[in-house]
């Protein structure tokens, strides 16, 4: 016998994207009937529960309940999806993701054959909308420069990984490690695999998993999404420091430099030329990937929003991380 699944989605006013969700979800590889798909809705204020009802009702061989999340964030989402969760597996999607058809069979195969905790595919990154500035960000952030060496932004081989997105979770493992930590309003998953990890289970990446996200539309929400992420990665990491990744350090070291530097610059001439010298060099890098990107892809609007991209993730990120730490010795020490 096939094992059954549970689809859990965490979801707030996504009435543009949830109805691409739900048709990817029903037009999968995997028997329609082994499937059950839970909305953990944040008491969604637009026509979110709307289109879910109509999808629904337009299709009931689809198992497809909503349940509400009261607090709104996306850990007491996943915690409330999991208490009506009825399946052996657990897959956790995103609103705004739309799944490969083969997803879910694809993860089912994967976890059966490595007996991973968890195990989870590639994002393949789009643009929210055709403007410049999407098609940027979406280029920026699965790119070496915006990524890191984080395998499911761009592919890789097979193999043991510290996270993956939208994960396909063994119900027993689940069980073993508890709930989603609700004090993490951002990082949750990531803070979940290192439990899963810690506990012995492996976290595995397989190429031929695949999903599509669509990045965030412009620079100023762009900015608002990596300021959440390195805050809220600082805090993970202050209780579980051992699991920094190198890629989450870089961008907190860059920022911090051009900090100290500026600071220098006030009252020393060589302060001023090593912030010059250290700034030129980033310009130089990222505009010089920009037009790479550029003649890859024939689109010019990647020559400035590449970059422009590039400074809004890095210095969202890692000015966020910085304030996080920083607010956290200040209360410290007036505690």
């Amino acid at each position: 016998m096939k094992p059954t699944v549970s689809v859990i989605v965490p979801c707030y006013n996504e009435e543009t994207t949830i109805e691409w969700l739900l048709g990817a979800i029903l037009a999968q590889t995997y028997p329609i009937e082994e499937i059950e798909v839970i909305i953990a809705d944040g008491l969604s204020t637009d026509n979110t529960r709307k289109v879910i009802r109509e999808f629904k009702a337009a299709h009931p061989e689809l198992n497809l309940q909503i349940v509400d999340n009261p607090k709104k964030i996306i850990p007491s989402a996943i915690n409330i999806a999991l208490d009506h969760a009825k399946g052996d597996m657990i897959i956790r999607l995103d609103a705004h993701s739309v799944p490969e058809t083969d997803y879910i069979e694809k993860c089912i195969e994967v976890s059966e054959v490595t007996g991973a905790a968890n195990v989870g595919g590639v994002w393949e990154i789009r643009p929210a909308s055709d403007k410049w500035t999407a098609r940027s960000i979406a280029k920026a952030t699965s790119h070496p420069l915006g990524a890191g060496d984080a395998r499911y932004r761009f592919g890789g081989t097979a193999g043991k990984v510290h996270t993956v997105p939208f994960g396909a979770f063994q119900k027993f493992w689940m069980e073993r490690v508890g709930r989603f930590d609700e004090t993490l309003l951002t990082n949750e998953d990531y803070e979940y695999n290192y439990r899963l990890r810690q506990a012995g289970g492996v976290i595995w990446h397989d190429p031929s998993i695949r999903s599509i996200y669509f990045a965030r539309s412009n620079l100023a929400s762009l900015a608002q999404q990596y300021f959440r992420y390195g805050y809220w990665k600082a805090i993970m990491l202050s209780r579980n420091p051992a699991s920094l990744r190198w890629r989450q350090a870089l961008p907190v070291l860059f920022v911090l430099g051009v900090y100290v530097l500026a600071i220098l610059s006030i009252g020393f001439e060589l302060g001023r030329f090593l912030l010059a010298g250290y700034l030129g060099i980033y310009l130089l890098i990222t505009i010089i990937a920009g037009i790479v990107e550029t003649m890859r892809y024939k689109d010019l609007g990647l020559v400035l929003g590449f970059p422009l991209a590039l400074w809004t993730m890095h210095f969202s990120w890692g000015t966020a991380f910085l304030w996080a730490v920083l607010s956290r010795v200040i209360w410290r020490r007036r505690g």
